[in-house]
């Protein structure tokens, strides 16, 4: 009897560890669409309208990812409670594992739909650049 319980307490931890290494390595710190918005003010000379425009659409996608973000913590929060049920790659730890891919998809899907729309705002000079800024944020060569 000690040794299932001390087994259940064990497999436990180690699932709970399991998704806190994976939210680390899976998730950003910092939200690459906002690194690319600050290289691009860095980096690239807007005109007043540019900036204007550009500030727009990071808000706009800041409300965006802020729904992803909540959608996927969700998701994690589902793995997680899967895991403490199961104890095992179970139907249910497989499905919720299916939903985290299906946000982080999403996400991704979001982001690139924002760093294409602000790329839109950018004459073709600009553009150059900022796509050697999303190649090196991407492959990170670039920080």
């Amino acid at each position: 009897m000690r040794r299932a319980v001390l087994t259940i307490v064990i497999a436990f931890v180690a699932a709970l560890a399991g998704v806190a290494i994976g939210c680390r390595l899976l998730m950003p710190t910092e939200p690459q669409a906002s690194d690319i918005h600050t290289l691009v003010h860095q980096t690239i000379a807007l005109d007043p309208a540019q900036a204007v425009a550009l500030d727009r659409l990071e808000t706009q996608f800041a409300a965006t990812r802020a729904a992803l973000d909540a959608r996927l913590r969700g998701d994690n929060a589902r793995l997680a409670a899967a895991i403490e049920a199961e104890h095992r790659d179970g139907p249910r730890v497989t499905q919720a594992i299916d939903a985290v891919h299906h946000s982080m998809g999403d996400l991704q899907k979001a982001t690139l739909a924002h760093v294409f729309a602000m790329r839109r705002v950018l004459r073709p000079d600009q553009a150059a650049t900022f796509d050697r800024l999303v190649v090196a944020k991407l492959t990170d060569t670039g920080r």
